[in-house]
């Protein structure tokens, strides 16, 4: 099942594109969405590696005015400023928001990939994102933003291409995945194969796993936010909704069970179930050390970057702070100019989709401190390639 915004642009890959742990893809796609204004030396390119559930649709623009996933991150006067800047978001291979990964036709035998796709790594979401980027023309980009998931494929881009850009912002991101947090997405992932509904991957839209995947996607947001949060936002206020007739209905409900029931049931009609399986275990298995045959912090010495920004959350339990302490200390000492932020919320970590006064700050400072680009008076033509 694919979730692909109206919008979306599509870069064909080279034909038996192969992925790092093995096997290829042929007629192979990646889904983006470009928005700004691109200037006359096409140096002021900003690509964004989102994490594992949005879609290329990351600000609104004159071919979908819907909002994006940080709406209001991006945009003209925004923190990235798109009258200054031409921004890039690929939607991660593997996905099902228009990438080619499980949900995709697999043209071998013209029925959806399900669990025949090949085992997915970090790895061929960077090297799929590079290649969008030098397919469009592009040497080199003036800055590679990655958050979460994404700031693991924005560190893996870096060590597999070197010369593609010169600066990174990594927020909430981590060189390798720390055992909690493998623990949290194991047993999301056990919990959506428990359901008969999920059949080894062969559902359909009449016969589909949404109980194990409404109960998974509550257990991620647990994780995403802190307990600071849950106290203040929610504390132990009851609903007055009640189940007239049901057995065991257990009513009044908290009203942080509400809101946890809400937000899952949306999610259930927004992502495909072997995507997330796929995409979840591609994290867990992500060392940025074993990527480059060495250890994560000799890896992230060897990087080639002039200036960083790395962004971590007191709160944040998924990624927690000391991932973004080991990412910025690796970058320090391979010589890059490196700005760390401990940034303290309540909100854990999504706050970088939250609080964007704090990170907008932080991120346009950034970006003025590295370029002088102006903003763009005028636009060059748009440089989407449709294959």
């Amino acid at each position: 099942m694919e979730f692909i915004p109206k919008a979306a642009r599509f870069m064909a890959l080279p034909d038996k594109f192969r992925l790092w742990r093995g096997g290829t893809l042929s007629t192979a796609q990646v889904a983006y969405e470009a928005v700004g204004c691109l200037n006359a030396s096409q140096d002021n390119v900003i690509l964004i590696m989102p994490g594992l559930s949005p879609d290329g649709h990351v600000a609104s623009h004159e071919e979908d005015m819907s909002p994006g996933w940080w709406e209001k991150m991006i945009g003209p006067g925004k923190p990235i400023d798109t009258l200054r800047w031409y921004v890039i978001c690929v939607n991660p291979l593997g996905s099902c928001k228009g990438s080619t990964g499980p949900a995709s036709l697999n043209p071998a035998t013209s029925n959806a990939y399900r669990l025949s796709f090949p085992e997915l790594s970090i790895v061929d979401i960077a090297d799929a994102a590079a290649y969008v980027v030098r397919a469009l023309g592009f040497k080199q980009l003036a800055c590679v933003i990655g958050c979460s998931m994404g700031g693991m494929s924005s560190l893996a881009l870096l060590a597999r291409h070197p010369d593609l850009t010169r600066s990174h912002i990594n927020i909430s991101g981590a060189a390798s995945a720390l055992p909690f947090s493998i623990a949290v997405r194991s047993l999301q992932r056990e919990i959506v194969q428990s359901d008969p509904m999920w059949n080894f991957g062969q559902y359909n839209q009449n016969s589909f796993p949404k109980q194990g995947m409404v109960m998974a996607r509550k257990l991620g947001l647990i994780s995403y936010r802190s307990t600071r949060e849950w106290d203040k936002r929610f504390g132990r206020i009851l609903v007055d909704s009640y189940s007239e007739g049901k057995e065991n209905s257990f009513y009044p409900r908290f009203a942080v069970e509400e809101y946890l029931e809400c937000q899952a049931q949306r999610f259930v009609h927004q992502f495909d179930p072997n995507c997330f399986l796929y995409l979840s275990r591609a994290i867990d298995r992500f060392d940025l050390g074993k990527t480059m045959g060495c250890t994560s912090q000799e890896a992230l010495q060897r990087l080639q970057i002039e200036n960083a920004l790395v962004i971590g959350v007191d709160t944040d339990i998924l990624f927690p702070l000391q991932q973004q302490v080991e990412i910025a200390e690796g970058l320090r000492a391979s010589g890059a100019n490196v700005q760390f932020q401990a940034q303290e919320s309540e909100i854990g970590h999504d706050a970088f989709l939250v609080e964007i006064n704090k990170f907008g700050r932080l991120i346009s400072n950034f970006l003025i401190k590295i370029s002088s680009v102006p903003p763009v008076h005028y636009c060059l033509e748009k440089v989407y390639v449709n294959e």
